[in-house]
Formats: structure tokens, sequence, C-alpha cells
């Protein structure tokens, strides 16, 4: 799964790693930000940029403008741009009367929506608030189709999520609106294939999970998010921020609920939403370990869960033999096995092969 290192030999350059834990590169499932302004796709976008100071080396943006986000995937392949590779199920499917709203009615309306999606690059589709169930039903039925994943927008009420569950969507994004589950609940995830990108720091129910983040953690002086933050974004937020005793902090009976699908042999996985690049990524996994869950096994939600959930487990998130070299190296005096928070402290990201200086995002190879 991962390795403790000794030499790394990248493009014919040997590193010495020696003693260094080397992980699969982190991958986020739930990732949104900007990716281009008035049409222009920037050389250097600093949402991606920091995303890869924290090794976050694969995203999967669940919301974001269709001509934005497959433009700057493809210029990614390309290597016109450095970012993490990037998938999306671009603009949503959305329910509600409005003139975004995608009217599906029955499934040869469904299919109509899936196939442009899947024209302009879309592998995924984003049901977000299709009030009726069949509405959601007809919409994974063109999915299986045409062999797209099927992403619905969580956290409306408990009977929309389980049906979700029921009817077999690839997982549900953003945590249950509930703060604990029972047996009932897991029993009908128990072997369903159904993940769960519970993104911990906006948890429903009570304070987001970014917020204890903020408040234990004076963000403004941390060097890496400073290097690649404006201070416009990271100053405000992290300088005035809420402050509340232990057990205001709601997020962490939420994050139980992801130890209790794991215990059951499920599907967990980071999505960070976008909330503080980089980092966010990193937050979800501290969360996991708050509600009980192993440093292991939170890594592994970052890594391998994230991988399996995008249907691309055969090429990302473990470090084998033919699979794409997507690694993060971390400092020589952190393990992340043994404090999760270690997790950030990485030297060296090697994304797609290329070898980058993590701190400044300097490229090495």
């Amino acid at each position: 799964y991962g390795l403790v290192g000794s030499e790394m030999c990248i493009r014919d350059r040997v590193y010495d790693v020696t003693g260094q834990t080397i992980l699969p590169g982190f991958i986020d499932t739930h990732a949104h930000g900007a990716q281009s302004s008035n049409g222009i796709t920037p050389q250097q976008n600093w949402v991606d940029l920091g995303r890869l100071a924290f090794g976050v080396t694969t995203i999967h943006d669940p919301s974001n403008g269709s001509q934005s986000i497959f433009a700057a995937n493809e210029m990614t392949k390309a290597g016109q741009i450095v970012a993490p590779r990037t998938f999306s199920t671009g603009t949503i499917l959305y329910g509600a009367t409005g003139s975004s709203k995608a009217e599906i009615g029955n499934l040869e309306d469904a299919r109509f929506h899936l196939r442009r999606m899947k024209a302009i690059g879309a592998f995924s589709v984003k049901s977000y608030n299709q009030p009726r169930r069949d509405q959601r039903q007809q919409i994974l039925a063109a999915a299986r189709e045409l062999d797209m994943l099927v992403v619905p927008e969580g956290g409306a009420t408990l009977a929309h999520n389980l049906t979700m569950i029921a009817d077999g969507h690839t997982g549900i994004e953003h945590s249950l609106s509930v703060q604990t589950a029972y047996d009932d609940v897991f029993d009908l995830w128990e072997g369903s294939g159904v993940g769960y990108t519970p993104t911990l720091t906006v948890a429903y129910g009570g304070i987001w999970g970014e917020n204890y983040w903020y408040d234990i953690d004076d963000l403004w002086l941390h060097p890496r998010l400073g290097t690649f933050i404006p201070p416009t974004t990271l100053n405000p937020r992290s300088r005035r921020r809420i402050k509340a005793p232990l057990e205001d902090y709601n997020h962490i009976k939420v994050a139980e609920i992801t130890k209790g699908l794991i215990d059951r042999g499920g599907l967990v996985q980071t999505g960070g939403h976008g909330q503080l690049t980089g980092i966010c990524t990193h937050w979800e996994m501290w969360s996991m370990v708050q509600g009980g869950m192993s440093p292991f096994e939170a890594l592994r939600s970052g890594t391998l869960h994230g991988a399996t959930y995008l249907g691309m487990d055969a090429e990302l998130g473990t470090i084998e033999k033919g699979k794409i070299a997507d690694l993060v190296v971390i400092d020589k005096d952190a393990d992340p096995l043994e404090n999760i928070r270690h997790s950030e402290r990485i030297q060296y990201v090697v994304a797609n092969g290329r070898l980058f200086e993590a701190a400044t995002m300097t490229a090495l190879t």
C-alpha cells in the first residue's frame, strides 16, 4: 500500500529518501474550485498548485462550469498547465425550476442530458435535487446504458439518502442529514457498493468541521498556505475565526458514521469541498480519525478508496508496478501512520511521473 523508501528514481535521476514514508497521491473526490475566469484558463492556477503542494494529485469536481473544467482537464493532459488530473460532472443536472433546470420527465429525457454531458467530456453526472425518486432512477438507468457514474446531492433528508443508496447511486455526496446512524442504516448500506463522500468540513447539523481546524490552528501563519493562497482569501477567514468548546463541534460525531461504514466493509473517500485549497483534503482525513478511524484507514480513504469510487483503482490509489506514478513523499521526521496530522508534512510530490518540491511546487524533473 505504502512503503518506507531508500532511493527513488524519477526519469533517470535518483533521490535519497532513506527512511521516509511514500504514499500514493491523495485523491479528492469532491473538490470545487475555479478553473477559469470569463472564459480564460490561467496558465498558473493557484487553486491547482495549492492542491498539488498538499499532495492532491487527482480531483473530481461534482459541480463546475462545463466550459471551464473540461478545458482545464484537456490542458492538463496536454501538459499546457500544471494541475492534478482533473475530472468532473461539469454542469449539474439541476432539478429545481429555473433557467438551469434539467427537465427530466422520462427515460429519454435522462438519456438526452447524459449524452450531451458525455459528449463534452463528462464521465460522471451530478443528479442535483431531482425532486421525485423516479426521476433520479431514470438518470441512473441512462447512466448504466452510457457507462457513466451518478453522484447525487446528498444531505437533504435521510429518506432521500436511503433511496439513493437503495437505487444504486455511485455514492452519497455530503454527510447524512443526521448526527448518528444505527444498524438499520448500515444494514441497508452494507454490500451495496455505494460510496460515501461525507465532506466533513461542511457537515450538516451543527458547526462545520472546517471551523474546528480554523479554531485550533493559526492558519494565516501556515507557510505553505501563505505561499499559494492569496492573502485576500486566506487571511479574513483564518484570522477572525469562530471558537467553540470541543463538545460543540458536530463533525466529530458525524465522522463516527464513516467509521461504522468502514467497519462494515464500505467505501468512504475524502472530499474537501474546496473549503481551503489543499489542506481541506487533509482535514477530511484528520476528521475521520476524530470519528474513530485509524490513521491507516483514513489514509486509505484519501487514496485507494477515492480511486475505487471513481473506477480508477486499476491505475491509481496504491503504489504498484504498472500504475500511474502519482506519489507523495513525507518529510524525514514525520509518520502519518503514527500521527495523522503528518499527512501534510510533504517534501516531494510526483504527479504523473513529474517530481516537484512540494513547498514551492518547483519542478525537479
